[in-house]
């Protein structure tokens, strides 16, 4: 009896359509970024959050002038970092070079990442070590500069 009370909770419209929509997207996932490569695909997509989350806190403390204009302005960018990835694994299954582009494209949107969020988070006061910010030294003078222009624009 307890049995088929737990299996009544679990069948809803609800599961059905995350089911449907799980059926439909894995597939086409697979299809344009490869399979076995989530692991990688969720490091971009952590450092993208973190990016973004970073540079929103370094523009309201550091310059003061963050607007929704420009964070929305940065979605295109973000969807065509995004889309990189694919299309570097399209091009190497049609060049059968499997996982060189992917994984070339894909860790240099890492790195590439990675510098902007911590020179974000390094603007916003947040604390990072001194080793990293002379990593990222060129990363954070060109962001203070860039946000000066778009200050002064204003």
């Amino acid at each position: 009896m307890k049995f088929w009370q737990s299996v009544e909770h679990a069948v809803t419209p609800a599961h059905g359509w995350a089911a449907t929509t799980g059926a439909v997207v894995a597939p086409v996932f697979h299809y344009f970024y490869g399979t076995g490569r989530a692991d990688i695909l969720v490091v971009l997509l952590v450092c993208t959050a973190l990016d973004w989350v970073t540079g929103i806190q370094a523009a309201k403390k550091q310059d003061k002038t963050y607007s929704s204009e420009y964070g929305l302005s940065r979605l295109p960018r973000t969807m065509f970092f995004l889309a990189l990835p694919a299309l570097a694994n399209l091009l190497d299954r049609v060049m059968a070079t499997p996982g060189f582009l992917f994984y070339g494209v894909t860790f240099g949107l890492i790195y590439h990442t990675w510098n902007s969020l911590t020179a974000n988070a390094h603007r916003a006061g947040w604390p990072v070590p001194k080793a990293i910010v002379n990593l990222v030294e060129t990363e954070i003078k060109a962001k203070t500069e860039r946000a000066m222009k778009q200050k002064e624009g204003k």
